[in-house]
């Protein structure tokens, strides 16, 4: 088993599926903090921002609060404050549009665009309201860019294929702050004073959790939970390790 002494820990697929809770993850995250060691939860969730996800966390009796996740919408907002507060257009669901509170938010006339995951609100007008948007000038942040996500229904659209469709369409390229982005992991490894070589990623997607993370110079631990499918190994991206589960995760 690789070593690391700091740990990126993806959520929906790794600790949950949706709403269901993975067997030996609570036990898993209880043995991390007993030996001390340092982690963030690292998602490319879209739909909830960090007080949210605390929210989930709790429910399922994981301690946490705000400063052990970094998800995209935090980083975006970040971002932008960064820039000195420019007008932007947010698609997001209403718990992420809480990172957002004191930027300004507009629907017409916008500098950014950022596009995270509207779920069953996605409509061919808001597309095409994101289209005038950047055609009109706007640039566009991506929340990430993973393909696909696993419901209790089967597979579901992410980001990602919203974010190519527009920059087809208008050649707009995105910035992504969110997974594979290599910057993202290494916010993340930064935020806990960490080096890349000395920390792992554990995740579900081999694209945007595994090969990300390894372009950021960290090692990537592939579960076969959540999305993982047989074909995902065999191909260009080859984990640092494979287990069935964080239940298997030896610390």
């Amino acid at each position: 088993m690789i070593e690391f002494k700091a740990l990126l820990i993806d959520l929906d697929g790794v600790i949950y599926v949706e709403n269901e809770l993975v067997p030996g993850a609570v036990e898993a995250l209880a043995r991390i903090r007993r030996r001390g060691i340092p982690y963030r939860f690292l998602t490319n969730t879209s739909t909830r921002g960090r007080a949210g996800l605390v929210a989930k966390l709790a429910g399922y009796g994981i301690p946490a609060d705000t400063s052990h996740i970094i998800c995209p919408p935090y980083a975006a907002a970040r971002y932008l404050r960064s820039l000195g507060s420019p007008r932007c257009a947010v698609f997001a669901r209403p718990d992420a549009l809480r990172e957002f509170d004191g930027l300004p938010l507009v629907e017409a006339g916008a500098e950014w665009l950022v596009l995270g995951d509207l779920e069953d609100d996605w409509t061919f007008a808001r597309m095409n309201h994101a289209l005038r948007l950047l055609l009109g000038g706007a640039q566009l942040i991506a929340l990430g860019m993973t393909r696909y996500w696993r419901a209790s229904d089967g597979m579901r659209l992410d980001v990602g294929p919203f974010a190519a469709a527009l920059t087809y369409a208008t050649g707009v390229q995105p910035l992504v702050l969110g997974k594979p982005d290599a910057g993202f992991f290494r916010l993340a490894v930064e935020d806990m004073q960490a080096r890349p070589e000395d920390a792992a990623m554990i995740g579900d997607d081999v694209l945007t959790d595994i090969a990300g993370a390894q372009s950021a110079g960290l090692r990537g631990i592939l579960v076969r939970t959540g999305k993982f499918k047989p074909s995902d190994l065999g191909g260009p991206t080859c984990p640092d390790e494979i287990v069935n589960s964080i239940a298997e995760l030896p610390v």
